[in-house]
Formats: C-alpha cells, structure tokens, sequence
C-alpha cells in the first residue's frame, strides 16, 4: 500500500511548532527594525556605488578632454625652434644691409612668414612667453645667467636666450632667460675673498 502523500515521512507545517526564527529577536517590530538597518545599508552602498560611477565618467570625461587638447604638444614643441630659427634670422641681420632693397623685400618676406607661422600657432592655442622686463617667473622661465644691472630691480628677466611657450596655459617649453642681481653696492658693498 502506498501512501496519498509524498513525503508521509516528513512533519507537515502545521505540525511544526511556532518557533522564532534565528534572526527574530523575539519582538515583530525587532525584525522589521534589523530589516530596515539592512535596507538603509544597502542603500548606501548603492549611493556609493553610482557616486563612484559618476566620479569616474567625469574622470574619463576629463582625461579624453586633456588628451584632445594637449594631443598636439609634442608636435608644436617639435616646431617651436622652427619659429626661433626664424627670429635669429631676422636678428642676425646687420644694419647696415637694411638700406638694401632686394634685402628690405627679403627681410620683409621672412617677416610676413614669421607672423603668419606665430598666427597658426595661437590658433591652435599655442602662445609665446614674452618675459623681458617682467619678474623672474620659475613656472614659465628658465634662468641660465644672472647680471648685475643697476637700472632693474633684482629677479627682473633682462635678456631673453629662448622664447618660452605654452598650450592651453600649459606650460610647452619654458623661456631661457637672463636675471638681473644685485649689484655690489646693493649687496653691502666690499666682495669677501678671503674664503
């Protein structure tokens, strides 16, 4: 003979006793309070968690941002002595040839190019450092020498060797310069040589 019911073994439920569960504390509202305490701890987590989220798209966000900017920084530092060489042409010329006028059209020509290459390079938000006369700036200059000049005050930039540049504000190459110091009479007078 077989039993009606599968399991004739097993006590049925309402056979069992009403026990309080593990996690019961006895109380119904003790349950309903350790529910709550998980719920709000989940859903800090899951604040956390989208917070995270956020936080790191507006880094990508960020980074891409930088690299769309600053992606051409190693082709305009390339370029950059192309524009120094140009000035150092200009420069070089003596005076006396400028009466010239085959030489006033020649110098003319390297001029026009030079301020066309300077054009193109602001466009693309590449800007010279144009320090002579300012303050000596370590962010923006390079000091490679410092003179004695009684007319400037001392850390004033006197001569300027290598115009700087920057990109987007971002420094791309810093401007080496020459800083005036303190002269003699300014520093107490007599120089000790006895060292």
């Amino acid at each position: 003979m077989t039993s009606d019911t599968p399991n004739s073994g097993d006590p049925r439920p309402e056979d069992t006793p009403d026990e309080p569960l593990a996690n019961d504390t006895g109380t119904p509202g003790g349950h309903f309070a350790e529910l709550e305490a998980e719920v709000a701890r989940l859903k800090d987590q899951a604040l956390r968690a989208m917070a995270e989220a956020e936080n790191t798209r507006r880094r990508a966000q960020r980074e891409i941002e930088d690299n769309n900017k600053y992606a051409v920084s190693n082709f305009a530092r390339d370029l950059l002595p192309f524009a120094d060489n140009l000035r150092r042409a200009l420069d070089q010329l003596p005076p006396e040839l400028r009466g010239d006028e085959k030489v006033n059209q020649f110098v003319t020509g390297i001029e026009l190019i030079e301020r066309e290459f300077v054009q193109t390079l602001e466009r693309y938000h590449i800007k010279r450092v144009e320090p002579l006369g300012q303050p000596f700036d370590h962010n923006l200059h390079q000091a490679v020498a410092q003179v004695e000049a009684a007319d400037k005050p001392p850390g004033t930039v006197v001569q300027v060797l290598q115009s700087g540049y920057t990109l987007h504000g971002r420094l791309l190459r810093p401007a080496m310069v020459v800083v005036s110091k303190a002269g003699a009479a300014a520093s107490g007078g007599a120089v000790d040589t006895s060292a």
